[in-house]
């Protein structure tokens, strides 16, 4: 039997090819994974090698065999004509703006971003004269009117961080690209298996494989892709920074990738199912998910998306603090974190109002993000049916 990879992979299906992309065991001596390559110095065989950098490899920060693997793993994945990896979800985001602004340039960015970019636009670009403004995650291709001659980029999220509002992302990409402006997304909430976002008109992709890739909440990784117009800008910036990817976590994220599908479809049924049982609680006023066929983005997400991810959120019916507290403190399966995509289910309290500035947050109660993760449907009823006894006592 062959230990070569497929000579074409894009006959295959998607799982086929996530569980071969990226690896060659006939160049590691027949063992299935790529190891765990950590170092800095690479040593050159002549004079005119190191001369003329006449090696595959040159130094630790432009790339190991580890994290060659998953870059073109990745590229793949996605679409995309090239991958480069960080150390953070964050630093995927920061690299990707970075490699299409400069100063006197304008961004949009949508008001339902995730909050940590919302703080390096409103820090770190401002203080380098980029000026960013937010805009409606709703407006679809009415991103038109938002834009100036100066505006060089937007930056959308699909769905929103916590609100789940859906864009429309190919309107948006078509009236950016029509004006010359880059179109970054954050595709964090679906990953390429549900969004293949360079399909849809994204030329920049980001994605926290501290998520889903990892399914393990023990890594911190970024991923950005680009497609072939911005990718020679994306890999210049990255090698400007040496923003590079731990050798553990980039090991790691690949051993996830290889069941990245069947955990994204797992999480998928059970959020739909705990939504389905949230919506029917008398304490629940509202479901944030774009699945759902009640909500507002549902025929976006429809036309848009393969499928779901196990990340949503709700809106309770008005109770005080000393009740959401009483409900949340005493829960036993649901932990309180600021991150998901890990085989343990989390909730967090949420409220948008102290940051958005282009649309009002006028939920009419208080906000919970639910991150469902593996563990047996009934327990994870049970265990919020208990929280919400609490909450009622508590009331």
């Amino acid at each position: 039997m062959s230990i070569t990879p497929p000579r074409d992979p894009s006959r295959l299906g998607t799982r086929t090819r996530l569980v071969h992309a990226g690896r060659d065991p006939s160049a590691q001596h027949g063992f299935v994974n790529t190891p765990i390559y950590r170092g800095s110095t690479v040593l050159f065989e002549s004079y005119d090698a190191l001369q003329h950098r006449r090696a595959e490899y040159t130094y630790g920060t432009a790339g190991t065999p580890t994290t060659r693997a998953l870059e073109a793993a990745w590229t793949e994945l996605s679409g995309a004509a090239g991958t480069v990896l960080t150390p953070s979800g964050l630093a995927a985001v920061t690299v990707g703006l970075l490699s299409c602004l400069k100063a006197g340039d304008h961004l949009l960015v949508t008001d339902s971003a995730y909050r940590p970019t919302r703080v390096f636009c409103d820090g770190v670009l401002a203080r380098f004269g980029v000026e960013t403004t937010y805009y409606d995650p709703t407006v679809g291709a009415g991103i038109a009117g938002l834009m100036r001659d100066t505006t060089a980029a937007v930056l959308t999220e699909a769905p929103g961080s916590q609100s789940f509002e859906m864009q429309d992302i190919p309107a948006i990409a078509e009236a950016a690209h029509a004006r010359g402006a880059c179109v970054l997304m954050d595709n964090t909430w679906a990953t390429p298996l549900l969004f293949p976002p360079h399909e849809r008109g994204v030329d920049i992709a980001i994605e926290a494989g501290t998520k889903y890739l990892s399914g393990g909440s023990d890594l911190l990784l970024g991923l950005t892709s680009a497609n072939a117009r911005h990718w020679p800008a994306l890999q210049r910036t990255f090698a400007m920074f040496a923003m590079c990817a731990g050798a553990e976590d980039v090991f790691l994220a690949l051993r996830g990738l290889r069941t990245l599908p069947l955990r994204l479809r797992e999480h998928e049924r059970q959020a739909l199912a705990l939504a389905a049982w949230l919506k029917a609680r008398p304490e629940v006023a509202r479901v944030l998910h774009p699945a759902l066929p009640e909500d507002p983005g549902h025929a976006i997400w429809a036309r848009d998306f393969k499928g779901s991810s196990g990340l949503f959120s709700v809106i309770l019916k008005p109770c005080s603090e000393a009740a959401l507290a009483a409900m949340l403190d005493g829960l036993e399966l649901f932990g309180m974190g600021f991150s998901w995509g890990g085989f343990e289910s989390l909730v967090i309290p949420f409220d948008c109002r102290p940051y958005r500035s282009a649309t009002a947050w006028e939920p009419g109660g208080p906000g919970l993000r639910f991150h469902v993760g593996l563990e047996d449907l009934d327990d994870l009823t049970g265990d919020l049916a208990a929280g919400f006894a609490r909450l009622r006592a508590a009331a």
